[in-house]
């Protein structure tokens, strides 16, 4: 039995969520292989060969697959996928792009945001925000699932020596093309692979004042998120969204400021390791699962926090 794992990359370093989506292979048992398919991504190849418990790497390195489009990852995907008997990716916005045009492809349903594996066959997933865990059944004789990084320990980035192999294979869709990436530029940590995340609400009142979390953020090394209210007010850009329309994190501490607990928010981060929240209202939701509590106005409650640190 041999699994293939999609690596998640920029064409120069391997994305962090491919370890843990290696981990979820290994989990299933067999052989895992690993694709690199990018544009000029050697480097992202060598890097994937090092981590423990990768068999081969297959490296897709194309013009066609620089920007990862899904049309053309789809049917890469599809091609290659015919061999093995489980196709994995990390549950990110480009993993959920390309991989249920392959299975589609393939003719075999897709499992998405799988968070534990039972069997070979058999995995569960959260439905209803996160409310419930679902355990699943495949019959498929190709298993196509995304794995939510959250709920896997990344896999040991070295230790492996798997060999590498050029793939020929060249698929351009030629129904769609790159126009251009706007990169939001941060020196503080990317919020899915943060150790620390502070995170504001529609509490906040207004984008100004996330300035006070930013002080604090950059005094303890933490990456900065919000809820979607506070996104759809406008008070921060949409890429700074936990929850289940946005980010799933699950940092070794969550803050949580001025948000008061709407189960969509908590399906985004309630797996983190320590939650504490600060709100002025005491029956606010978000004190059911935080670890640490604090009843009180943020405007008060966040500068002293930042003194103190």
């Amino acid at each position: 039995m041999a699994i293939l794992v999609i690596a998640e990359h920029n064409n120069a370093a391997l994305g962090a969520a491919t370890l843990n989506t290696i981990t979820a292979a290994k989990a299933i048992g067999g052989d895992v292989e690993v694709l690199v398919a990018g544009s000029g991504c050697g480097a992202v190849a060598e890097a994937a060969a090092k981590v423990d418990g990768v068999g081969k790497v297959l490296v897709a390195d194309n013009a066609a697959y620089e920007y990862q489009l899904a049309e053309n990852m789809g049917e890469l995907v599809a091609e290659l996928g015919k061999g093995y008997s489980h196709i994995l990716a990390a549950a990110t916005t480009t993993g959920k792009d390309f991989l249920p045009r392959a299975a589609a492809l393939l003719d075999v349903n897709m499992l998405s945001e799988v968070v534990g594996v039972d069997a070979e066959d058999t995995f569960s997933r959260p439905i209803y925000a996160g409310n419930a865990i679902a355990t699943v059944k495949s019959s498929d004789a190709i298993k196509v699932l995304t794995v939510r990084g959250t709920a896997f320990d990344a896999a040991a980035a070295e230790g492996g020596s798997a060999a590498v192999e050029a793939v020929d294979a060249v698929k351009d869709a030629g129904i769609s093309a790159f126009a251009s990436e706007e990169l939001a530029k941060s020196d503080r940590p990317d919020l899915t692979a943060a150790d620390i995340v502070i995170s504001g609400g529609r509490g906040m009142q207004n984008g100004d004042n996330f300035e006070m979390l930013y002080k604090v953020a950059d005094k303890l090394g933490a990456a900065v998120g919000a809820s979607r209210a506070a996104v759809d007010a406008g008070f921060v850009p949409n890429d700074m969204q936990v929850g289940q329309t946005g980010k799933i994190v699950a940092p070794n501490l969550y803050v949580a400021v001025g948000i008061s607990g709407a189960i969509q928010h908590l399906a985004g981060m309630k797996d983190s390791k320590v939650i504490v929240a600060i709100n002025k209202d005491e029956e606010a939701p978000i004190f059911q699962v935080a670890d640490y509590g604090l009843v009180a106005d943020l405007f008060e409650a966040v500068p002293e926090l930042e003194n103190a640190l």
